[in-house]
């Protein structure tokens, strides 16, 4: 690798110590955000319920929680276009966090009360830590890759090696374990001084923005993720896509925009004028690619990401993926995706697929609640569609986004 670095590398190439790379202080995070719940979460409770009540009917402003991630461009892109002010709202600059589990603890506490969460972690959310959280609607579809070192060809190659997933309770966590197995695979979660089986693949947690870093550091051998980091890893030329998240689960939502249930119950014209925006700005988003790279970009007035123009504008502009089919990196040629694509209505079957998908997924903690949660309960209790429906219908329904006009589909997942 060359000694050069250019200015778009600088975001990515803050090489940690191995000690720091290293999933222990990742685990330190999850075993916190994990006990958060019952009596342990008590506290953070009661600061969110009085933030919350310390606002008079809907004039709550709007405290947006987000990672510098694709995933959370219509949040970013409503607040950047002033989505959320046309419809009567008042807003609070959009608060950076670095992981996973550092937004689950400050939403839960009300410090930020509109997130993008991570679709299984709504599940672990509600039923595993029990705090009333309501997913409003998907965030986006795909967006996700799984990107390897340059030396990695197959799925194969990964065995006796460690590839990183950014949350136990992620979509690229049961993909990721479905890839795996279907190659003959074990997934494991072993420290990192432990032996590994030619057959093995060790999965650690790292924070997306901590991950390009390792890559290139060769302390992980790959990783799976949102984008742009798998982007990112390949302009660098340290790692290249083995495979598309999209291209395994059909247009699978990956974060879902995800409201406190107390501010859904009390507030319900507040919700609907939240998801009003927030179902404009991906509309918005899918007809002005470039013009969302621009705005998310580390150069834009908003400066609400670090990353630069040409790593958005790889994610987002829609011809890149075509590339990819003629490559053979894309399996299923005939699914007509985009690289990350936006439509918001939240299908009851994929949160019922999603349920069965991890329940057979490999996570750390407690996670008894699972085995017990019915998936079409699930499906009518975690998800409110009735913002997203009446949002819709204001801007021509689902074909506006593409989609068929039934608030019905089938899952397709195919490894």
């Amino acid at each position: 690798m060359s000694h050069h670095r250019s200015p778009e590398s600088l975001n990515y190439q803050h090489l940690c110590a191995s000690s720091q790379c290293d999933c222990g202080i990742t685990r330190r995070d999850w075993l916190r955000i994990a006990a958060l719940s019952g009596a342990a979460a008590t506290p953070l409770l009661r600061a969110g319920d009085a933030r919350a009540q310390s606002f008079k009917g809907d004039d709550v402003p709007v405290r947006i929680g987000y990672l510098p991630i694709t995933d959370a461009t219509p949040l970013l892109v409503a607040h950047g276009r002033q989505l959320f002010e046309a419809e009567g709202l008042r807003t609070e600059k959009p608060r950076l966090f670095r992981s996973w589990a550092q937004i689950v603890e400050a939403f839960i506490a009300g410090q930020v009360n509109v997130v993008h969460l991570l679709s299984p972690t709504t599940l672990w959310v509600r039923y595993g830590s029990k705090f009333p959280a309501k997913v409003v609607a998907w965030n986006h579809v795909n967006g996700s890759a799984l990107t390897v070192a340059n030396e990695i060809n197959a799925v194969g190659d990964l065995g006796g090696k460690t590839v990183a997933i950014p949350f136990w309770y992620s979509i690229h966590n049961i993909v990721l374990q479905q890839i795996l197995r279907a190659e003959g695979l074990t997934p494991v979660s072993k420290p990192r001084s432990a032996a590994l089986g030619a057959k093995e693949v060790n999965l650690v947690v790292l924070a997306p923005a901590e991950m390009v870093s390792a890559l290139a550091a060769k302390s992980v051998a790959g990783y799976i993720v949102a984008e742009p980091f798998n982007a990112a890893a390949e302009n660098l030329k340290i790692g290249k896509v083995l495979r598309f998240i999209g291209d395994v689960w059909k247009n699978h939502a990956c974060c879902l925009v995800t409201l406190a249930e107390r501010d859904v119950a009390e507030r319900p014209e507040w919700a609907q004028r939240v998801t009003n925006a927030l179902v404009k700005a991906q509309l918005w988003t899918r007809n002005n690619q470039l013009d969302t790279a621009k705005l998310l970009a580390s150069t834009g007035e908003g400066k609400y990401t670090p990353h630069g123009l040409p790593v958005l504008s790889k994610v987002l502009a829609a011809s890149d993926y075509a590339g990819y089919e003629q490559a053979g990196v894309v399996k299923h040629k005939g699914w007509y995706q985009r690289r990350i694509d936006f439509q918001p209505y939240p299908y009851p079957s994929y949160t019922e697929e999603l349920v069965r998908a991890l329940r057979a997924t490999q996570v750390e903690g407690d996670a008894a609640f699972l085995q017990q949660l019915d998936p079409a309960f699930a499906a009518r209790d975690l998800v409110d569609d009735r913002f997203v429906k009446a949002a819709l219908a204001q801007v021509g329904g689902l074909a506006a986004f593409g989609a068929p006009a039934a608030f019905t589909r089938t899952e397709t997942i195919a490894v």
